[in-house]
């Protein structure tokens, strides 16, 4: 196994130590902040220590097959809200209507997989009811921003051949536009209803829900003629678990306890493109 190592600032000695805790044979200097110790054992009672001592010293870490490729994979599916984009888009939405703190409790619960996603998003919806229709594209405009990393991994990730996906429990404003402006492939999300220019507190079809996302990974890899297993999926919530389940690599990025509990790789620290450092 490989164990990388990464972080926003990086002590070598540091590196050293950890190092030494997973047996591992070799260092090899991946950037300035990242580094490949190699010959990793992994045990859960390694796994347990290196995990303390990189929480201690905010760093990120990754045991990884040797023979990690890029080129293992053919697709890239990405949450939106919270992991490709530093905000979640209903709470600014509800902002606009004095409402996030109400909005954002609700959101929070749904993310811990404390509330069934279909009953959270139906009762955050509810409560736009009335606004505006323009507050979507203030939120846009004014307050949502790309998670460090996002561009640089999308430009090796496109380099490579993979095929790119955005699957959100959001909305499709804002994933129509993300994948226009950063020229993603497929995004799929729920539809906000607009009667008379205003939300009606109601979204239009299915809901975008876990099992969703799940289903439509799946899909996408048949029609690119492979299975699950040559994707890479990234999210921060309970409604990415499933997808996350199925993937070849699963990723969570700043995510919840829960979903970093379950991920083959958690990246609490780096930006998104601290996912091209676990590859060959």
């Amino acid at each position: 196994m490989n164990l990388i190592l990464q972080g926003l600032a990086i002590e070598r000695n540091t590196i050293d130590r950890i190092a030494m805790l997973a047996g591992a044979t070799g260092i090899v200097p991946v950037s300035a902040t990242a580094f490949r110790c190699e010959g990793a054992t992994l045990s859960a009672d390694i796994k347990a220590a290196v995990d303390t001592a990189c929480l201690g010293a905010q760093l990120d870490y990754a045991f990884v097959e040797s023979s990690l490729q890029m080129s293992d994979f053919k697709l890239l599916a990405m949450d939106m809200d919270s992991t490709l984009i530093t905000i979640e888009c209903i709470d600014e939405i509800a902002d606009m209507q004095g409402l996030k703190p109400q909005v954002s409790a609700i959101t929070e619960a749904a993310m811990r997989g404390e509330i069934a996603f279909n009953e959270s998003l139906t009762q955050r919806v509810a409560l736009l009811a009335g606004l505006d229709a323009s507050a979507l594209q203030r939120v846009f405009d004014e307050r949502l921003q790309l998670s460090p990393g996002a561009e640089k991994m999308l430009a090796a990730v496109k380099a490579a051949g993979l095929k790119t996906l955005l699957v959100s429990g959001g909305f499709t404003f804002f994933t129509g536009r993300i994948m226009q402006q950063l020229g993603l492939d497929y995004a799929h999300a729920n539809v906000l209803e607009i009667a008379d220019g205003k939300l009606t507190g109601r979204v239009v079809g299915g809901i975008v829900n876990a099992e969703e996302k799940k289903l439509t990974v799946a899909r996408l890899c048949a029609e690119l003629g492979t299975t699950p297993a040559a994707a890479i999926v990234m999210g921060d919530g309970a409604n990415d678990l499933q997808m996350m389940g199925i993937a070849g690599l699963s990723v969570a990025f700043r995510a919840k306890p829960v979903v970093r509990a379950q991920a083959k790789v958690a990246l609490n620290f780096v930006g998104l493109d601290g996912v091209l450092n676990l590859f060959g």
